[in-house]
């Protein structure tokens, strides 16, 4: 009896965890197949009534949308015709990237896309620079890596990053994606992620509830879901359009999108939740310096970090020194006045 009632018991609260979003509130989940992308791609085409348009070198196969072939300078796109207007949503991609070259001598990743504009060619990731609205980037090639190695400096084990990496940007139209840096400037967070010639299937969740934003992976072949950033504080419009994009250089990849999957989440909220919730006409991120800081922070030399320690240990002994004569004097003059 006992042990039926701590089953029942477990699932319970496995049902509640699974019936709660992140912060607590009661949410569930459908799936949206005007925005979704999945085999047999019959929604891709060149009429207007079709949901999904390709663009570039991007071509539909039996099983895959491949972006880019394993050769040198391609771009490849595919796009939704429809703007989304859901508040809440969850977009899961499956995805793979795989080819003949060896580490680090691959490029450039993928990108997926929730943006203002669509079925743009540009430098990033096969997309337009200066956009607005989210993208999340894997990243294949160590651009700036490879260019402090020419200039014959090294990284830190502080500054190094492992790639390929998942990493997300907010842009307003005005900002720029830093190519040469990897896109550290803009970043709000990110993580390594193995995914380069898996026997296993790959995917990337991405989340956008309650004007929270939170990225994970499923890259190990144990269908986990694996934590990569959550950011509160993102503000984006509604009625902007979900795509996906990659693009070669010098190296390349085969960049294949098998899936994406777009969920209505319904978030319950209370009258006045929804009374002060003030409408987005601009994509931003609340404290966005703080992110900014951060990663700029992580480009300090291992010389000033060895400086910074050094003062900071001196001016920690240099406050002992002083305490402990300011307390010899004190203890002194109150010695004296018992004589």
């Amino acid at each position: 009896m006992a042990r039926m009632m701590i089953a029942t018991y477990v699932m319970f609260i496995a049902y509640l965890h699974s019936s709660l979003s992140d912060d607590g509130h009661e949410m569930e989940e459908f799936l949206k197949r005007e925005y979704s992308l999945t085999k047999p791609y019959q929604a891709i085409g060149v009429s207007g009534s079709s949901h999904w348009e390709l663009m570039g070198d991007a071509m539909v196969t039996t099983d895959q949308v491949r972006l880019t072939p394993d050769m040198q300078s391609k771009q490849g796109a595919v796009w939704s015709r429809m703007p989304c207007h859901l508040k809440d949503w969850e977009l899961q991609v499956h995805f793979k990237i795989h080819g003949q070259g060896k580490k680090n001598l691959n490029g450039d990743g993928l990108a997926v896309w929730y943006t203002k504009e669509r079925m743009q060619k540009g430098p990033v990731f096969g997309n337009k620079d200066f956009f607005t609205g989210l993208g999340v980037f894997v990243d294949t090639y160590p651009n700036e890596e490879k260019h402090i190695e020419a200039q014959k400096k090294r990284y830190t084990p502080r500054t190094q990053r492992i790639f390929p990496y998942v990493l997300a940007m907010v842009g307003n139209g005005t900002i720029s994606y830093d190519h040469e840096r990897d896109g550290r400037p803009t970043e709000i967070g990110g993580c390594n992620a193995m995914v380069r010639n898996l026997k296993h299937d790959t995917f990337l969740f991405i989340r956008y509830v309650r004007r929270r934003l939170t990225v994970m992976i499923d890259i190990d072949g144990q269908h986990e879901w694996r934590d990569c950033l959550d950011i509160p504080g993102v503000r984006l419009p509604l009625g902007y359009y979900f795509g996906a994009s990659a693009i070669t250089g010098d190296l390349s990849d085969n960049h294949d999108l098998i899936s994406m999957k777009l969920y209505q989440l319904t978030v319950l909220r209370s009258k006045q939740e929804e009374e002060d919730e003030e409408e987005v006409t601009i994509p931003s991120v609340d404290n966005m310096e703080l992110h900014r800081n951060y990663y700029e922070g992580e480009g300090m030399s291992g010389i000033a970090i060895f400086f910074t320690v050094l003062f900071s240990m001196l001016g920690l002994f240099l406050l002992i020194v002083v305490g402990l004569v300011v307390y010899s004097h004190w203890n002194e003059s109150r010695r004296k006045r018992f004589y």
